[in-house]
């Protein structure tokens, strides 16, 4: 008998665990992932040879999506098909993630979060922010009828912290750096009895960043690009879009799977350490607040889709980046600061060789200057 969509394996080990005995990670430690990929023949899911001329009704946002998905859209704002746009100052195409229901790209895992929340009966949800996965949360949380407590950094911008307080979530706010903060929920989670929507942890929100590259291949008539430049913190959105032009590649709807080019913020850069040392990692940079993460939960996978795609990652200091927020700004972007780190990394990129002037690229622009 196939498995259930939302049965789970772990990463590293040969543990599984059924739906009805789902949690947050594995006994061993590790992350869990979904033991049936939804394109997988197992599944029960079938995929044509060629994809689909058009991608699905236009009120279904990502959902048009759900046959990649583990569970049906359950909770749902509307969020996806963000506009992707020439940027010829930068020449490539931005993908206005910005302008999804509650500012940022995280309302792509936070609608399949919460839908499998919805699913499994869950009455209560935590998670740990800097500010925008936790309003992504709390939104859709309060679309389902769902409780949330979002643990914050007692610094968080007044703008996120409002946005989740108006969604009637409970916060949270620990003093401390970011590592505090996930600690703080990690030991909630682990003493009570709530469900555990962390966009670093559960399968469910990567399951959702996935349809970034489900759109963008769309969007260029079922071709990938040469090379994507993304933010890295936890990797949410870098390793979504992995998985999501993987599956693509598997179902044979494009021919390759683009290269995948990392930004972190100089000084909270463990990727770049573990690749080019810790010199090359080195620095400050306080305005990139949003993937500030020293410890990635899932840092071996996105090392490893860094080599599977022939990619890298740079560490990028605070001025680089706020030149090129002020660029963005200037040109009708109304980004916040963190956003502003892949188009940085981009021109460095650029600057190194590591990318032709011709390349063709896609850069997600991932939150709203309304946020900062």
């Amino acid at each position: 008998m196939a498995p259930n969509l939302l049965d789970l394996a772990c990463s590293a080990c040969d543990r599984s665990y059924d739906r009805a005995s789902w949690r947050w990670r594995c006994d061993c430690g590790a992350p869990l992932e979904f033991a049936a990929s939804p394109w997988d023949g197992d599944a029960g899911t079938e995929f044509g040879d060629d994809p689909p001329a058009s991608w699905g009704d236009s009120t279904a946002g990502l959902w048009s999506f759900e046959r990649f998905l583990p569970t049906s859209p359950r909770v749902s704002l509307g969020e996806g098909r963000t506009p992707l746009v020439d940027a010829p100052a930068w020449n490539a195409a931005f993908k206005l993630e910005y302008v999804s229901p509650t500012g940022s790209f995280k309302d792509r895992g936070a609608t399949t979060t919460l839908s499998v929340a919805a699913e499994l009966g869950v009455d209560r949800v935590v998670e740990d922010s800097s500010g925008n996965a936790g309003a992504a949360i709390a939104t859709y949380a309060a679309r389902a009828g769902i409780d949330a407590d979002i643990y914050v950094p007692a610094s968080v911008k007044p703008g996120k912290r409002r946005a989740i307080e108006r969604a009637g979530a409970n916060v949270v706010p620990i003093e401390g750096d970011r590592g505090a903060v996930t600690d703080a929920c990690v030991d909630a989670v682990e003493s009570g009895d709530a469900w555990y929507a962390s966009h670093a942890w559960n399968p469910a929100f990567f399951a959702g960043t996935a349809t970034f590259a489900y759109e963008v291949c769309a969007q260029r008539g079922w071709t990938a690009p040469d090379a994507v430049v993304l933010p890295i913190g936890h990797g949410t959105l870098f390793l979504g879009a992995y998985r999501g032009f993987r599956a693509l590649r598997a179902v044979g709807w494009i021919d390759s799977v683009p290269r995948l080019l990392g930004a972190q913020a100089a000084g909270y850069a463990p990727i770049v350490a573990e690749r080019h040392g810790r010199d090359a990692a080195a620095g400050e940079n306080e305005v990139a607040d949003g993937i500030r993460i020293r410890e990635p939960v899932r840092k071996q996978q996105i090392l490893d889709a860094i080599d599977a795609t022939d990619g890298d990652a740079i560490a990028l200091p605070e001025p680089a980046v706020t030149r090129a927020l002020d660029a963005l700004h200037r040109r009708g972007f109304y980004t916040e600061p963190t956003c502003a780190i892949a188009p940085a990394a981009l021109e460095t990129y650029r600057d190194r060789g590591v990318l032709a002037p011709d390349a063709d690229v896609v850069v997600p622009l991932t939150g709203s200057g309304l946020k900062s």
